[in-house]
């Protein structure tokens, strides 16, 4: 309740910052995005930025009378252009012990899960024992590439690392690889929802660690705690009204296991 009425003065403020300023170019929000992992970010055939964080990143500007301006980066995690004011915010960002080092989340937009998925015959499971001497793909630069070269590397797990999860479904359904070690929704976009399929599924429990964290936010820099309870309130706002369920409605994220 205290965040609603937080979020009530705030929008009160933008609404007479708006006014004073008649009609004059609205704000910019800068977002940071990666477009290479649907069905979060990507392009689609006329270059568009589509996805669910593309969606939610609009509705939050819309939500803050601002205008969002996408600025597509190789990395996602890139937070020395950040603190160098190239963005304002980075889109879509698992909120791990590690990253709040250097920087400060938002609250979840929503929650994710991280699953072992390979051969549905293969009989492995995610934890080191199953896994020693076996290749497991996972996305460069991801929250869980990081947990597979901390936690299974060095224990005889070798960890292949793939910039685009195409390739790496490529070499999974090839036999390149043996598993892979995704988030849940991305998965199901990338393999189990398609026709190729059939043979592969996801092996053993989610598996929960701090490196990995339990949701997707937007980084800000930690400076930056207006923007960061901006952003939150606009969030509640989505959800108090029904568009945050709307936008999420269609990427079925309760479907994840």
């Amino acid at each position: 309740m205290a965040l609603i009425h937080i979020c009530v003065v705030l929008a009160l403020l933008f609404s007479a910052d708006a006014l004073a300023a008649d009609d004059q170019t609205r704000r910019e929000i800068r977002f940071a995005v990666a477009a290479q992992f649907p069905p979060f970010q990507s392009r689609d055939p006329q270059g568009q930025l589509v996805g669910l964080n593309i969606e939610l990143g609009n509705a939050l500007c819309v939500q803050l009378n601002a205008r969002c301006v996408w600025v597509d980066q190789v990395v996602v995690e890139d937070f020395l252009s950040l603190e160098a004011r190239k963005f304002d915010a980075i889109m879509g960002m698992a909120p791990t012990s590690e990253r709040r080092r250097w920087v400060s989340f938002t609250d979840n937009l929503y929650p994710f899960t991280t699953r072992l998925v390979g051969r549905s015959t293969s009989g492995l499971l995610p934890h080191v024992k199953s896994l020693k001497g076996k290749r497991v793909g996972v996305l460069l630069g991801s929250n869980r590439e990081a947990f597979a070269r901390t936690k299974w590397a060095h224990r005889g797990v070798i960890v292949k690392s793939f910039w685009l999860n195409n390739d790496l479904v490529r070499s999974l359904i090839a036999g390149e690889i043996d598993a892979t070690l995704q988030g849940t929704v991305e998965i199901r976009e990338a393999l189990l929802d398609t026709d190729e399929c059939r043979d592969f599924d996801f092996l053993g429990p989610p598996i929960s660690a701090a490196l990995l964290g339990d949701g997707v936010a937007i980084a800000v820099r930690k400076p930056d705690t207006a923007l960061r309870k901006e952003l939150n309130c606009a969030l509640e706002q989505l959800k108090q009204n029904g568009e945050y369920q709307r936008i999420i409605r269609h990427y079925r994220l309760d479907a994840a296991p």
